[in-house]
This record gives structure tokens, C-alpha cells and sequence, in this order.
């Protein structure tokens, strides 16, 4: 069965937070036109992710053997299998949505301790002659960013101010997944209007993002 994460990062409501309202309404579109779709959702705030540990690995990007954990504390030995956990759950969804906002021209910092924990050695990269590799282009698969800003930003000037936006689509990238999409909800401004108004100008999008999937 095709599978969808649905990943969250804001402590905001859905109905208080733009990116997560736009998100939710491209989640309910991509359900209308596959009903069959498996979705699993990730809340950043409310699931632990753990802080990696030098400890925890072996060599780079590699955690330690089963038997090696066995000499860590409990909590530690749980943490490692939250890593995992996050880790084999991202592996086997197809379809990626993550709805974050731009914070000092990047996102939360819940988005980085997370994506560290699911690029892993052997699992969603590799090293060939020392060179990495992503290893989930083993099948179709789509990451889609949608991300909330207050103010406009021109494209002109995008890449210099738009740094996570540029992360997620490289990281996502360098793991495998040729096909990262973008879903802006620009421009919301400091008034409700603003906000509603950048939320439908970002939903009109919808529809033929979803054709490309």
C-alpha cells in the first residue's frame, strides 16, 4: 500500500498556523484522489527526537551494533531505537509532507534534529569509496515543503534569504528523492486578511501540484 508521512513542525493549532492549514488542505486533496493512501503523521513538537550522541555511532552516519547498545543506559538504548523508529518509518512512506515555517530564514530547529535522524548508513545513504550516496531512489517517490512566511520574498532573492527551503530540497535530494516540490504560503502578513489571503492564494496551487505527483 502507498503510503503518506505527514510531518509537522509548529506549536501553533492548525487553525493558528498557516503552513499546517494549507498542508491539511493538500492532505485532504491528494486523499480525494487516492483514497487508498496509507498516512502516517509526525508531529515534531509532540514526538521525541532525539539528540544524537557521539556515542551512539560507530563511524559516521552509522549507529552501533545491537550488541554495543546493550552497554548503554536504558534511556540511551531507547533513544537509539527512536532513531531507528523515525528512521524505518520515513524509509517506507512514498509520498512527504512536511509544513514548517520560516524562522530566521530557515525553520525550527525540530526539522534539522529530525532530518539527522533519518539520514543513517545503510538505511537512506550509503558510502561508496567514501563518496555518499542516497539509497531511496529504489522507488517513485515525492517530497513536497510547505512553508509559511510573513513577508513576500522575490524570487530574484529567494536562494540568498531562503535558506531552508534550499536545505530541505538538497538534503531530500542527496538521500534519493529526485522529486522535491515546493508549496509557498507567502506573505501572511500581521493581519488576519494578509493571512487568509496568502492561505488561498497557496491553495489555488493545490490542484496542479497534485498532478505531478
Amino acid at each position: 500500500m502507498t503510503k503518506l508521512l505527514y510531518i509537522t513542525a509548529n506549536t501553533k493549532s492548525e487553525e493558528l498556523s498557516s503552513s499546517k492549514t494549507v498542508a491539511r488542505t493538500l492532505l485532504n486533496s491528494i486523499l480525494l484522489k487516492y483514497p487508498d493512501l496509507e498516512v502516517e503523521e509526525v508531529d515534531l513538537y509532540k514526538e521525541h527526537i532525539p539528540q544524537l550522541k557521539y556515542y551512539y555511532y560507530e563511524k559516521r552516519n552509522k549507529l552501533i551494533t545491537e550488541e554495543e547498545r546493550k552497554k548503554l543506559t536504558e534511556k540511551e538504548q531507547k533513544e537509539i531505537n527512536t532513531i531507528i523508529k523515525l528512521c524505518n518509518q520515513f524509509i517506507n512512506a512514498d509520498i512527504y509532507i512536511l509544513a514548517a515555517p520560516m524562522w530566521s530564514l530557515s525553520f525550527p530547529a525540530p526539522v534539522k534534529e529530525y532530518i539527522d535522524c533519518i539520514v543513517q548508513s545503510e538505511k537512506t545513504i550509503c558510502f561508496d569509496e567514501n563518496k555518499p550516496q542516497g539509497l531511496l531512489n529504489d522507488k517513485i517517490r515525492t517530497f513536497i515543503y510547505v512553508q509559511s512566511s510573513g513577508a513576500h520574498i522575490p524570487w530574484i532573492v529567494k536562494p540568498a534569504l531562503n535558506k531552508g527551503l534550499n536545505y530541505v530540497n538538497e538534503i531530500m535530494k542527496f538521500i534519493g528523492i529526485d522529486t522535491v516540490k515546493e508549496l509557498l504560503v507567502d506573505g501572511t502578513g500581521v493581519t488576519e486578511i494578509e493571512r487568509q489571503e496568502a492561505i488561498t492564494k497557496a491553495n489555488s496551487k493545490i490542484e496542479n501540484l497534485i498532478k505531478s505527483i
